[in-house]
């Protein structure tokens, strides 16, 4: 009589997840992302394109950051996995939005930094994005104005302080990111600043900052003194 086996990454797979029961910060980078791409290739062994991957982009977050539509060409990696991957990023940007969602007050730049750079920071494109206030800096709402190209987006204040006085936001945090890496503003942004504020005035809505952010730095005009 003939007795099917397992397949060998079964047992692989079992022994890994023993070792995450027992002290999950004694595994390598690639068996953390091994077990994750198993919640997906479920019929398949991991361990191959786990360490591809983390031989392409260095680090988890080299590859956390990385285009799920740049990664198709690797063997192993399909449209589940795509879809994985935005569903990763989309609930790793949640999780640090949670002062939106608890209507938490803005206390300083940082605060606005820390989730806009979760759901900014991986972006490929420019996306400008607006933080509104009650008038104790409680956040009311947290919107995508604009999203552009890899390197400007185009905004409309008019639609900006629309929104912003629809809410009945009494003040508004701008914010947008820099795909190349450099978070310190260009003269364009500059200028859209001073437009802005110039706007906000008129409409008796306080400009309290406007933050560039990458994945892992921040600029706040309020902060340098240009606001």
């Amino acid at each position: 009589m003939i007795v099917a086996k397992d397949p060998h990454y079964h047992g692989h797979r079992q022994r890994l997840r023993d070792r995450l029961t027992r002290d999950p910060s004694q595994l390598a980078d690639y068996e953390v992302l091994e077990l994750l791409l198993g919640h997906v290739i479920r019929r398949g062994d991991t361990k191959p394109l786990a360490k591809e991957l983390i031989a392409r982009h260095k680090t988890l977050r080299g590859v956390f950051l990385a285009d799920p539509s740049e990664l198709r060409n690797l063997d192993g990696f399909g449209q589940s996995l795509e879809d994985f991957w935005r569903l990763w990023r989309e609930t790793w940007a949640r999780l640090h939005e949670s002062p939106v969602a608890e209507r938490l007050s803005i206390q300083s730049p940082q605060d606005v930094a820390d989730f806009a750079k979760a759901r900014l920071g991986p972006c490929r494109r420019e996306e400008f994005w607006v933080a509104m206030v009650d008038n104790k800096n409680r956040i009311m709402a947290w919107e995508r104005a604009s999203q552009g190209t890899v390197d400007q987006t185009i905004v409309y204040p008019r639609e900006v302080f629309s929104r912003a006085l629809e809410v009945k936001a009494s003040g508004i945090v701008l914010v947008h990111n820099h795909p190349g890496g450099d978070p310190r503003p260009s003269s364009q942004d500059v200028e859209l600043t001073r437009r802005m504020v110039r706007a906000a005035s008129d409409l008796g809505v306080r400009v309290l900052d406007h933050i560039i952010v990458t994945d892992t730095a921040f600029y706040s005009f309020q902060q340098e003194g240009m606001l």
